[in-house]
């Protein structure tokens, strides 16, 4: 039996200590042996103030887990991959397209794998969706993602500075999907971003899309939702209607019963990046952070009140 791979997760906050940590605790293909964080920590492994002082220790790493706000994850990134380490970006994978481009390119070089973790693309009911949609015809697809931003990003400032991507943070994810089920290109036509007085990054977004088969997609964020969470997305085909809800986790065909999974996105993540890995490949597809900065040069922005 091979022996576990040695990882490092860099960045301590809430999606680290909800998802990742978990999930590789629960993984018989790697094994945490340190972090690193500005701020926070991680039991029972050696902590360090920044990624360099971790690489720096001479502790023994394999791979390491990126989950710092997007705006410092190229520098950490190029770091990790000079040094020999595999790389896992939790999304979205850059503040950029063209830093991740890059990125993969140094990955090439370094002989190391890269991947770009679309975490929603492993919810339990994201594949058979896609078996379902193959071979159909898709008529229409609409989107809804309207969730609390007090709740789920409680007093972070990086989500409203440029490159944090405001209300994208979660509606990537839904694009993630999208580009899941609709392998082809998609543009970005039209719509509208709504932009905090005292932000620079939308607290609500409306998109219009279309793919290169003329499937017209509607797209509705919004980051000021009160009450029960919305995340759906629903399509139209020739041979019925298909609704995904719950961000993924669970699908429902016409009007017939939802098929309900638990979800476990993040083991879906681990075992991915085990296999590139072991394969020697990178996984980094850049469909769903593209559409967002197309979101960015072809719609309308419109200031709304101030968000505190």
């Amino acid at each position: 039996m091979n022996s576990p791979i040695k990882v490092a997760v860099i960045g301590l906050g809430k999606i680290a200590h909800e998802q990742h940590l978990p999930a590789i605790a629960n993984s018989l293909a790697f094994t945490l042996v340190a972090a690193a964080s500005p701020a926070g920590s991680a039991a029972g492994v050696p902590n360090f103030p920044s990624l360099g002082a971790l690489l720096g220790s001479g502790i023994a790493i394999d791979a390491v887990i990126l989950c710092q706000p997007p705006q410092f994850r190229f520098q950490a990134a190029a770091l990790a991959l000079r040094a020999g380490k595999h790389v896992l970006l939790e999304k979205p994978p850059g503040a950029s397209s063209l830093e991740v481009e890059q990125l993969l390119r140094l990955g090439h070089t370094s002989g190391k794998t890269l991947f770009a973790a679309w975490h929603s693309r492993y919810a339990p009911a994201v594949e058979p969706a896609r078996g379902w949609l193959a071979g159909r015809h898709i008529r229409d697809v609409q989107i809804e993602w309207r969730e609390d931003v007090r709740h789920w990003h409680p007093g972070q400032s990086w989500i409203w500075e440029p490159g944090g991507l405001g209300v994208f943070d979660p509606g990537i994810n839904a694009l993630s999907i999208l580009t899941h089920l609709i392998p082809e290109p998609l543009r970005v036509l039209d719509g509208t971003l709504e932009i905090p007085s005292n932000r620079f990054t939308p607290i609500g977004a409306e998109l219009y899309l279309r793919s290169v088969a003329d499937v017209p997609v509607h797209a509705v964020f919004d980051w000021r939702q009160t009450g029960p969470q919305i995340w759906s997305l629903t399509v139209e085909t020739d041979a019925g209607r298909l609704k995904l809800s719950q961000g993924g986790a669970e699908m429902q065909v016409d009007d017939g019963p939802n098929s309900v999974a638990v979800p476990a996105e993040y083991t879906g993540i681990y075992t991915r990046f085990a296999t590139l890995i072991q394969t020697g490949d990178s996984d980094v597809d850049l469909a769903p952070l593209r559409l967002v900065a197309d979101a960015f040069m072809r719609c309308r922005s419109r200031a709304v009140e101030a968000f505190d």
